[in-house]
């Protein structure tokens, strides 16, 4: 191997990819990852970790994962969870909690409380809100675009409840939201839904993950792909920012605007995300700084 050649070697190894899911790795309509099939591969046999980070719960995350042949941790419910292989990490996580095969790092408030201070809010502002708590398997798969299996394990929440707020009232959604704010709870906007939660979000796990990374790695380079408002937290916390275009072939202008420094992928959903992946581990082997 030449000097060159390792050298490029060292800074793929050197990478850690933190990747949003709806509308970035899969397609907004089809769910489909296929688009991203070549980066994907590329990452895997360079050995650089894919990091799931999602607003999906653990039942949905788990066999995606499997199908696309990760073996790395992943991050649940807007950072509600890290979920870690056992063993994955050569030390141990004493604040971690097993569960079946894996390790859980809980940052997230519990979902009974979330689905209580939800319906209290919305009945002391008076507007009308429709959690997933409330929804049956067929209704999220509707409004989803996902078959009943799916739906059903959707809707098996533990740190995030995602809602549709149906009233229009601007007062009114300020006071509903006021409400929320006062039991210290946040909330943010997805492509699909609301969703409320505690304190945690994706850039806390991101940045606790990323942490553990070092720990065991020394120096490495975050990556992190996203495409929406839901996306900036995590996105703000990573080395190198990549924001997918959406369905319509448009970027979030939110995003632009409050992170200047975000590189904006060639393509929408996963064939953004493939061609700006490509171009990362291109510019990686040939010893380019991507930041």
């Amino acid at each position: 191997m030449t000097g060159e050649e390792e050298k490029g070697r060292q800074s793929r190894l050197r990478l850690v990819v933190f990747t949003d899911l709806d509308a970035t790795l899969l397609d907004h309509h089809t769910y489909s990852w296929q688009a991203a099939a070549t980066a994907l591969a590329r990452l895997r046999s360079a050995h650089v970790p894919v990091i799931l980070c999602t607003s999906k719960t653990r039942a949905e995350t788990e066999p995606l994962r499997a199908e696309l042949e990760l073996s790395d941790p992943f991050i649940v419910e807007n950072g509600g969870a890290i979920v870690i292989p056992l063993g994955y990490f050569p030390f141990a996580l004493p604040e971690a909690q097993p569960r079946e095969h894996f390790l859980l790092l809980e940052l997230g408030t519990p979902y009974a409380k979330l689905v209580r201070a939800l319906e209290e809010a919305a009945t002391s502002a008076e507007v009308t809100v429709r959690g997933f708590h409330q929804m049956s398997p067929a209704e999220v798969a509707t409004l989803c675009g996902l078959d009943v299996a799916a739906a059903r394990r959707a809707l098996q929440r533990e740190y995030d409840e995602p809602f549709v707020l149906e009233t229009q009232d601007v007062e009114k959604q300020e006071q509903f939201f006021a409400r929320l704010r006062q039991q210290e709870l946040r909330w943010v906007r997805g492509g699909r839904f609301w969703h409320l939660m505690g304190e945690n979000d994706k850039g806390e796990a991101v940045f606790c993950l990323a942490e553990l990374y070092r720990r065991r790695d020394g120096a490495i380079l975050t990556v992190g792909l996203g495409d929406s408002p839901n996306d900036l937290d995590f996105l703000a916390v990573v080395d190198v920012p990549i924001l997918v275009a959406r369905a319509d072939g448009s970027y979030d202008e939110e995003v632009q605007r409050v992170l200047p420094r975000v590189r904006l992928a060639l393509g929408v959903g996963p064939m953004g995300w493939n061609a700006a992946v490509l171009e990362l581990l291109e510019e990686a082997r040939a010893g380019k700084d991507p930041v």
